[in-house]
């Protein structure tokens, strides 16, 4: 049994899974929410929570959560709502506090929308600069994550879409027309995504990784199947104008690091229920 204490900030859709997964290992876990109502539901899992929101300064019980061995950050950006300087605002904030600290290791959750659609396989170093990315933002915030390095360890995962359980990718295009079905997918479950953490949690690498099932069929089979499956409406594939843009995300880093076993390397055979 780990006596390590692991905090989470952001006790989410992998947040919260990933919390349980750890109460069940032995670590003393510890998580925080914005909402006053999710307390309870966090402390009947084991977990010690905390009100914690970043506005983007923290408000809440920030010190207590830095109180850990190993922290992890998974928010959401929210640039959409907030704008595209809210989130690296937020992280800003977030380092401050713990490099004041006696944190050993911080694990910020990124992700693969930081990759311009490239037309190739890509992998961590064809980022490392905002200018280099679809989505600055999220670079600015592994930039500041980083800039730790000296007192912590920082890890840094860049997540593929994450999918699973209720988030099935078919459900989102039942009856629509699709003009990108031939785009390979970067796809990452759920299973996956918590099962990845709690081994970077547990080795305690350092560095930049993609997580993203080793497989990456194409939409079109994937949306097929999917609406087979739970009978939802096909949708209706035509073929774009002009060539479409991908990329196909590398896991191969992580895998060579870590030596992880996904549990679903094939996003053709993701667990879903409704």
């Amino acid at each position: 049994m780990s006596q390590e204490t692991v905090s989470i900030i952001g006790c989410g859709w992998i947040g919260l899974p990933l919390a349980e997964r750890l109460v069940k290992t032995g670590y003393t876990v510890k998580g925080s929410t914005t909402s006053a109502e999710k307390i309870s539901v966090l402390r009947q899992k084991g977990i010690e929570a905390h009100l914690l929101a970043l506005n983007p300064e923290p408000q809440g019980n920030l010190s207590a959560l830095l109180q850990a061995d190993t922290l992890i950050v998974d928010i959401p950006p929210k640039a959409g709502k907030l704008g595209d300087e809210h989130h690296p605002a937020q992280i800003d904030h977030l380092v401050e506090a713990i490099r004041q600290s006696t944190l050993k290791h911080v694990i910020y959750v990124s992700s693969t929308s930081i990759y311009p659609e490239l037309n190739r396989v890509v992998v961590e170093t064809d980022v490392v600069e905002p200018a280099q990315s679809a989505a600055s933002a999220l670079v600015k915030a592994e930039q500041s994550i980083q800039n730790l390095q000296s007192g912590q360890a920082v890890t840094i995962l860049r997540c593929g879409g994450l999918l699973g359980y209720d988030r099935i990718p078919g459900r989102y295009v039942a009856g629509k027309t699709v003009n990108t079905g031939a785009v390979p997918v970067n796809y990452l479950h759920r299973d996956d995504a918590v099962g990845i953490l709690e081994t970077l949690i547990r080795q305690k690498i350092r560095g930049v990784y993609n997580a993203v099932a080793p497989k990456h069929p194409n939409r079109e089979a994937i949306y097929r199947k999917n609406c087979e499956e739970f009978g939802f409406e096909q949708p209706t594939f035509v073929k774009p104008e002009s060539p479409v843009a991908y990329k196909v995300i590398s896991p191969d880093k992580l895998l060579e690091a870590t030596q992880y076993n996904f549990q679903y390397p094939d996003p053709l055979q993701f667990f879903y229920q409704l």
